[in-house]
């Protein structure tokens, strides 16, 4: 007994070992596998809870587009009761006034159907139909919205990237400075206070350094939290920075061009124009119930009266009355509006006013579309001039501190002017960094407003 339970304990224990090293084991295989900016996306799309809430919009207003279209179809409504009469009443057969208790039980079943209302559900369909495919398009202008985010923060690790290895490449040369000047001391070729010089940029390196890391640390919690990424607070991202300025066919952009395609399928643009389409339906509508309405209607009804009786006095059974007292109909229902307290007029009116809103509101999107794209030209214009300064500028640095370096090595200039060299030129190493990745951002979006596959996403059913 005591040995199968120690037994027991060691297979469980190793059980737990084994299982433990095996999460580990996928977290690291996880941890490892690199993302590129379309799975970032694909996966935000995927998992965005936000996202979530328009889906239920769209079906929401889909059904409510089915069921305008169901509204065609004819009524049909059945009823029964049941009644018993105390004191003074009328025979419901005979139509005598008597003063005996007795109960009776009704059957009906009708059926109506519009034949013409001013033409308010054809209007109402329609009006319907336009919100649907509104809330579709808004809902892909969201996935688009983040995508966009996704795509920011992807490049963002990439600068803090390039930040950290800029850093650590000062941190290499303030650390190779400061062995040279610990051999120099042995030497008594420089004084003990220039190590206290070395060992203080040193210092400096390693904090920016630790800064850098920390701020990509940030970057990448950005991207998990876009990603809506569970259960991990690190991502290795696959490094996709190309130049993309100064080639012959991006040389030249012009904003009339671009808004002119990009009005014709952007989503947010085409999303008001179908809610300003949907607000002239709806004015119609209200029009429609000015107008006299015609109704076909046909039923037919039966019932159970204890008072009828047979010629021996006895009350006839529930089945020969409902075959016998069987009765139908059939004929037209006629409406016409005369007064209202001029409801429906206000009615036309507020809708009229929501109509000329709906299409100042799409004014005021093609507005900022296009102020939009004028900024995105402009930024490009910008970074042309931008790019080939800070190359410039990266490259004149760079010469500027290896000659720095070569003279400090040498004794004719002490560690502060080598320390202000090599800031320089990390200062516009960052600055480089930071144009390439302004403008690949500037390109891609220009991209996208002229209707190219930036990313890989579909309509929304």
């Amino acid at each position: 007994m005591a040995y199968s339970l120690a037994y027991n304990y060691y297979m469980n224990r190793k059980f737990k070992i084994l299982f433990a090293s095996f999460l580990m084991f996928g977290t690291c295989l996880f941890a490892q596998d690199k993302w590129t900016l379309d799975e970032c996306v694909e996966y935000a799309l995927e998992h965005n809870l936000q996202l979530n809430d328009f889906r239920y919009t769209i079906h929401s207003d889909r059904e409510t587009y089915r069921q305008s279209i169901r509204n065609l179809l004819p009524g049909v409504n059945a009823s029964s009761n049941y009644f018993i009469n105390y004191g003074r009443s009328t025979d419901p057969f005979t139509n005598d006034i008597i003063t005996t208790d007795f109960f009776s039980n009704n059957y009906s079943l009708e059926s109506a159907v519009d034949l013409f209302q001013g033409f308010q559900k054809i209007n109402a369909i329609k009006a319907s139909k336009f919100l649907y495919r509104a809330t579709q398009e808004e809902t892909l202008q969201q996935k688009y919205l983040l995508a966009f985010r996704v795509m920011q923060a992807f490049y963002d690790i990439e600068f803090f990237e390039g930040l950290v290895a800029i850093s650590k490449e000062q941190l290499a040369v303030s650390e190779a400075n400061n062995n040279l000047v610990e051999k120099q001391i042995e030497l008594g070729l420089k004084a003990g206070a220039d190590l206290y010089e070395a060992k203080s940029l040193l210092l400096t390196d390693k904090l920016n350094v630790t800064q850098a890391e920390n701020q990509l640390a940030g970057a990448k919690l950005q991207l998990i939290q876009e990603m809506n990424l569970e259960n991990t607070n690190d991502i290795v991202i696959q490094t996709e920075i190309i130049e993309v300025l100064g080639g012959s066919g991006t040389s030249e952009v012009r904003s009339d061009s671009i808004f002119a395609t990009a009005k014709g399928f952007l989503p947010m643009i085409k999303a008001q124009e179908l809610r300003a389409r949907a607000a002239k339906k709806q004015v119609a509508v209200e029009r429609g119930r000015l107008f006299p309405s015609l109704a076909l209607f046909a039923g037919m009804g039966t019932g159970y009266f204890e008072t009828t009786h047979d010629s021996l006095g006895a009350t006839l059974p529930f089945r020969e009355q409902f075959r016998d007292n069987t009765s139908s109909y059939f004929g037209v229902r006629l409406n016409v509006p005369i007064s209202n307290g001029w409801s429906a007029r206000s009615r036309i009116k507020q809708q009229k006013d929501e109509r000329l809103r709906a299409e100042n509101n799409l004014e005021v999107k093609e507005q900022e579309l296009f102020q939009t794209i004028q900024k995105l030209v402009q930024d490009y214009n910008s970074l042309l001039v931008e790019h080939e300064q800070s190359n410039q500028k990266v490259e004149a640095q760079k010469l500027a501190f290896t000659i720095a370096q070569k003279r400090y090595e040498k004794g004719m200039i002490n560690a502060l002017e080598l320390f202000t060299a090599k800031n320089l030129f990390a200062s516009a190493q960052s600055e480089y960094l930071q144009v390439r990745l302004r403008s690949e951002i500037n390109k891609s979006t220009l991209d996208f407003y002229r209707g190219l596959p930036v990313f890989n996403i579909y309509q929304t059913k």
